[in-house]
């Protein structure tokens, strides 16, 4: 008799998924007093396209003046689409695509809430020099534009019925929602133009550039013209308008709701969202924006007009960079639970995430980001899964810091403090969860030692294999990634984070918890202990620590690839054992101790940094640090190219890497204004 001895299958143990936080969330309505009002606002949260928009409904609070975002997962949207000509071929322009080059584009100004200004005047205004010099070199004589409103939920829109009693009005759709009530979209305009429509029934609203170029391609093919066919799937959700004309042409969209059947009512709310009414409205915006642009960065009059010009466009971009987002997040499960092939991640809880992207074209997501189908349309699947065991820079206390330092230095009105009180009243219970995750998975071996989980140590096609979490994705950190490593930087943040709670447990009078991260960050700011652990004395710089050796290269080398077959690839060679010790880099994380202020200021290391900095074999260059001063290469590049990058070259200052970056790069604003930490 023969006996086989196989190894039973092991069970697929998925771990258990942590439930949200136990606590109400921090805009509920009941923690107010008084009346509430709601209204209907439009908002740029889809930053992925080029014009895109999301009806937000906002609860603002008449006593506290609070204002509550109540946005639903699934809302209407709108946007706009138009054909350019590259190479002599047709191409539909709406999701933001570096692919496209267009000559230029991004937001110029933006208040963060209804008012943005993208380019030109409107949406690309024909009738502008500047506009038209953009749309002259992208269509030809015929411009082909293509206004869309689409409901997520499903629910189906109605076709409009072309031309209404109002002169040169016509109803484009019509609809109702719970959060919206009844509405129409308008078009008006008095010039002379083609039209065309089509309707589709999907949920997939992720891909309707395909729908729109699949409908125009059978056109093309059956009747040899680019323009929809003027039919509609039942009950659509999606209704796309395509207006053809000549240019110059001007045209206004309205999108008013009905309440009230009154013809006369109804004409009389399109007037004052078109035409003269909307431009006075939009002159109004203009400078609301403009004065409190130079009331909250109080520019110095020796900067010349380009240079605010584009500190405008920073902020600008910045917050027409905002998103919202709404899914599951997709969480790795670890190899200690046996994942099956195709199976490797358990879904979190559907969450909102509400959050600006550091690119439009290239990260069009946010970095605490979620599952919304348009979000993940644009993200390499290599990116998708998250990882408990890693965090990224908690860089929302920098935030928290400024408003406790402006309550001290009583920057404040007593209105505004009440409403900063109760907002890190709610808040504390969640940003106390948020530190200890962090204090327990991100720390080392050695008490008040940290490093970033997550880099890979079995790597051969890396020099240095990444840490993507930190933030400072390619900075050299140890040769081999180990749990010996202690990281510079992330030691900082955790001192910022924990000083940053002992002060909110202050001011919220909460004396238990307030001394438990007061010794917490007394033990980070230990200046005798942060030397013995990162300062190496021969150089006079802050290092990370880690099993590293300096003597790793990649070779050529023949490897077997998929299929069996060998192929020729660069391979990570290591000449020398690496060992425990500093890694001796000098750069960006060697300057946290004195970006955080842990330098005592009658310390010669802190003179040591500052010849570090101004070294021009270090790093002191024309366009490295130097690359966000208020008046030389990021101004210069923005009027050369018309964006934003996200890195600049050292030796000739040329931007490169992604563009319309407004990650960092908006940093440039407060650089400008001269307005740093006082606290």
């Amino acid at each position: 008799m023969n006996n086989y001895f196989v190894n039973p299958l092991k069970e697929t143990v998925k771990p258990r998924v942590v439930t949200p936080l136990p606590a109400p969330k921090l805009m509920d309505l009941p923690m107010f007093e008084g009346e509430h009002k709601e209204s209907l606002y439009w908002g740029t949260y889809r930053p992925h396209v080029y014009f895109g928009i999301r009806a937000r409904v906002v609860t603002t609070n008449m006593l506290n003046k609070i204002f509550v975002v109540a946005r639903t997962p699934q809302s209407l949207l709108a946007g706009l689409m138009w054909i350019g000509v590259k190479d002599g071929r047709y191409f539909m322009r709406h999701v933001c695509q570096d692919s496209d080059e267009l000559k230029t584009y991004g937001w110029t100004h933006h208040n963060g809430r209804d008012y943005g200004r993208q380019g030109c005047d409107r949406a690309a205004d024909p009738t502008l020099p500047a506009c038209r010099d953009i749309l002259n070199k992208e269509m030809a004589e015929v411009v082909h534009l293509f206004f869309y409103v689409a409901d997520e939920g499903g629910t189906a829109l109605g076709l409009g019925r072309g031309t209404s009693d109002i002169p040169d009005d016509y109803i484009l759709a019509f609809g109702s929602r719970n959060d919206l009530g009844s509405w129409e979209l308008h078009l008006e305009s008095k010039d002379e133009f083609e039209f065309h429509y089509a309707g589709f029934k999907t949920h997939h609203i992720h891909n309707l550039s395909d729908l729109v170029q699949a409908n125009l391609g059978i056109q093309a093919r059956k009747i040899g013209r680019l323009q929809l066919s003027d039919t509609s799937d039942d009950a659509p959700n999606i209704l796309v308008f395509q207006i053809s004309a000549m240019i110059p042409f001007k045209a206004d969209v309205a999108f008013v709701s009905k309440s009230s059947s009154s013809t006369s009512r109804t004409e009389e709310r399109i007037r004052s969202l078109i035409g003269d009414s909307l431009t006075s409205r939009l002159e109004q915006k203009q400078k609301q924006f403009d004065d409190k642009f130079q009331r909250c960065f109080e520019m110095s009059d020796e900067l010349n007009s380009e240079a605010i010009t584009v500190g405008k466009a920073a902020l600008g971009n910045l917050l027409g960079g905002i998103g919202y987002f709404y899914g599951q997040s997709k969480i790795s499960l670890p190899p200690s639970s046996n994942p099956v092939p195709g199976d490797n991640h358990v879904s979190y809880w559907p969450a909102e995430l509400c959050t600006a992207v550091p690119s439009r074209p290239f990260f069009p997501r946010g970095f605490l980001w979620d599952e919304g189908a348009e979000a993940l349309s644009k993200v390499p699947s290599e990116f998708v899964l998250q990882h408990p065991t890693n965090g990224n820079p908690p860089t929302l206390f920098l935030v928290l810091k400024d408003l406790v330092c402006g309550i001290k230095k009583n920057k404040f009105t007593a209105s505004e403090i009440n409403d900063i009180s109760i907002f890190l009243r709610r808040a504390f219970v969640r940003l106390d969860a948020w530190f200890k995750w962090f204090n327990t998975t991100q720390s080392g071996k050695d008490e008040g030692t940290y490093f970033w989980h997550g880099r890979d140590n079995a790597t051969i096609r890396e020099l240095n294999p990444k840490s993507l979490s930190s933030g400072l994705d390619d900075y050299p950190r140890a040769s081999h990634p180990s749990e010996d490593e202690r990281h510079l930087d992330l030691r900082c943040w955790m001192h910022l984070a924990a000083d940053c709670m002992s002060s909110i447990s202050e001011f919220l009078e909460d004396s238990g918890v307030g001394k438990e991260y007061g010794l917490t960050a007394k033990l980070l700011s230990d200046f005798e202990l942060l030397n013995q652990m990162h300062f190496d004395y021969t150089s006079g710089a802050y290092f990370d620590y880690g099993n590293h050796t300096e003597k790793v290269r990649l070779s050529w080398r023949m490897v077997e690839a998929a299929g069996g077959y060998p192929t020729r690839e660069l391979v990570r060679e290591v000449l020398e054992k690496p060992v425990l010790r500093l890694v001796p880099h000098i750069g960006y994380v060697s300057l946290f101790p004195f970006m955080g202020r842990l330098i005592p200021p009658e310390s010669w290391i802190l003179g040591k940094q500052l010849d570090l900095i101004s070294n021009t074999s270090t790093l002191w260059t024309n366009y490295g640090l130097r690359s966000l001063a208020k008046t030389r290469n990021v101004v210069s590049n923005y009027n050369q190219t018309g964006y934003l990058w996200e890195q600049y070259d050292q030796k000739k200052g040329k931007g490169k890497g992604a563009r319309l970056f407004t990650g960092w790069t908006s940093l440039i604003v407060l650089i400008m204004s001269e307005a740093y930490d006082d606290c």
